[in-house]
């Protein structure tokens, strides 16, 4: 698989990474940068990136239709979701598929006492997604948070945090 040609300036990446915090990447080594840093998140205990595909018999089976992950803090015992889907991948349901199976990660093997995720304010495809598999775990919306992180161009954006915890799921 080619990561570099898969995350970089290929048609569609604007529109998938839009409500991302990454930029398309430039060169190969900015992939390599990105595949080490899961690389060391692994081997810290500090963050799981997992690879989405579909499964046999589904259009595209196979084929790479993005990333998830699950970024801990130990010390608050919370784990964050994150995923990234390319668009010919999305509406299928992955969201909601790959968050049942790293809540069931987080709380069942390890040990967390809270499961969070956040969408940039907007974004309501992610809303809809989140919002559904939030609602089925027992979680719920938290928070508005307002200048909630910054874009690699400099830009702040306001995002929405729910959470679910170990009683609820």
């Amino acid at each position: 698989m080619d990561w570099y040609r898969l995350c970089s300036h290929r048609e569609a990446i604007e529109e998938e990474t839009k409500y991302l915090t990454w930029d398309p990447h430039a060169t190969p080594k900015a992939t390599l940068d990105f595949v080490t840093d899961c690389e060391e998140a692994w081997e810290d205990d500090s963050r799981g990136t997992y690879v989405v595909r579909p499964k046999s018999g589904e259009d595209g089976a196979g084929e790479f239709a993005g990333n998830t992950g699950l970024t801990i803090d130990w010390e608050k015992q919370t784990g964050t979701l994150g995923i990234w889907l390319r668009k010919r991948f999305w509406g299928r349901g992955y969201s909601g598929e790959r968050a049942a199976a790293l809540v069931e990660l987080a709380f069942d093997r390890l040990d967390l006492e809270l499961v969070s995720v956040t969408h940039e304010a907007g974004n309501e495809k992610s809303r809809r997604a989140i919002e559904k598999y939030v609602e089925r775990f027992g979680g719920q919306h938290d928070i508005l948070i307002r200048n909630a992180g910054t874009r690699p161009d400099g830009t702040t954006y306001d995002s929405h945090r729910y959470s679910i915890t170990r009683e609820q799921w």
